[in-house]
């Protein structure tokens, strides 16, 4: 069999990632090897993801390197992923999705039994640590008298400045904590009525060309259609609302038997306003019940909020 080349980010994270499919095409029977590329997103670690340009900036490099075929395939985290892939490209398969809440974690604390608790611990003036809008704008309605600091870095790299007291608490999302072993480090999962993660939290994504044709049969065979299906409705809702950079946008998509509910929230930055919805329909038609949902976002006011967000970027 052909030799399979896997563009990754070098990142800890990146690099299970990588790994997991790799493990899976090995079984497979297919050679694999994995290229480490050096993205903006990672050069660029101490500046605000939105002022320069947002998440895609971690898959730019990965990209250009699938469409020069240097790589074979990319593997990202499908929520660095733009809204709206290269004609060229497809997303080629998705690995089974691992819990996708956003998690609460406080220096050196033991784990408690819900997110209540955890604020509790923290204050009533706490200093967050998280570099996202969408966290910080849902957040704010949790916890009005937080004050939110920017926090970039590799997962280690957060909790060392959160330990040194940098904060009283940062926010992560449980995937990578659990897919690093640190699961005892979550002091609280966050629920989704709280904080609707971002589209695509969770899974693991590989994108091909769409022109190549062994590639995309070899990551097909490893596509978990389940988390594909939620990771379409999730992101049909981000391209119908025109997200690209980082918005404050939560979607979140779960499958019950042939039944797909999908909510999303769309909230100003300060979290003063917010609309929220939800659809159900059929499963198997995911980007239609996404777009639906997006059409009902809309109607109840978010496109005025994501102009207003996008407007403050621009500035």
């Amino acid at each position: 069999m052909p030799r399979v080349r896997l563009g990754t980010r070098g990142s800890q994270l990146a690099l299970w990632q990588a790994r997991a499919v790799e493990t899976q095409l090995e079984q497979r029977g297919h050679i694999v090897e994995i290229c480490v590329i050096s993205t903006s997103g990672d050069r660029l670690h101490d500046a605000s993801l939105a002022g320069i340009g947002g998440k895609g900036l971690f898959v730019k490099e990965i990209e250009e390197a699938l469409a020069a075929r240097t790589i074979d395939a990319a593997v990202h985290s499908a929520k660095d992923m733009p809204a709206s892939l290269p004609e060229w490209a497809l997303v080629g398969a998705v690995l089974p999705r691992e819990d996708p809440r956003d998690a609460l974690v406080l220096p050196n604390a033991p784990a408690v039994s819900d997110i209540a608790s955890a604020v509790t611990m923290i204050g009533d003036s706490p200093t967050i640590g998280t570099s996202s809008v969408r966290r910080i704008a849902q957040l704010s309605m949790l916890l009005p008298r937080a004050r939110f600091e920017p926090v970039r870095g590799n997962v280690d790299t957060r909790l060392r400045k959160l330990d040194a007291g940098g904060f009283d608490a940062i926010v992560l999302a449980a995937a990578g904590m659990k897919r690093l072993g640190l699961s005892g480090r979550i002091s609280a999962a966050i629920p989704p009525t709280a904080c609707i993660p971002a589209p695509g939290q969770g899974i693991v994504a590989v994108e091909v060309r769409a022109d190549d044709e062994t590639t995309r049969a070899a990551v097909e065979a490893i596509n978990d259609e389940e988390s594909a299906a939620a990771l379409a409705a999730e992101r049909a809702v981000v391209q119908a609302l025109g997200g690209g950079c980082q918005l404050p946008l939560g979607a979140i998509a779960t499958i019950d038997g042939s039944d797909m509910d999908v909510q999303a929230i769309v909230a100003s930055i300060d979290g003063h306003r917010s609309v929220k919805r939800g659809a159900r329909g059929p499963a198997n038609r995911p980007r239609d019940l996404g777009q639906q949902l997006a059409d009902a976002l809309i109607a109840g006011g978010a496109a005025a909020i994501l102009d207003e967000c996008r407007t403050t970027h621009d500035d």
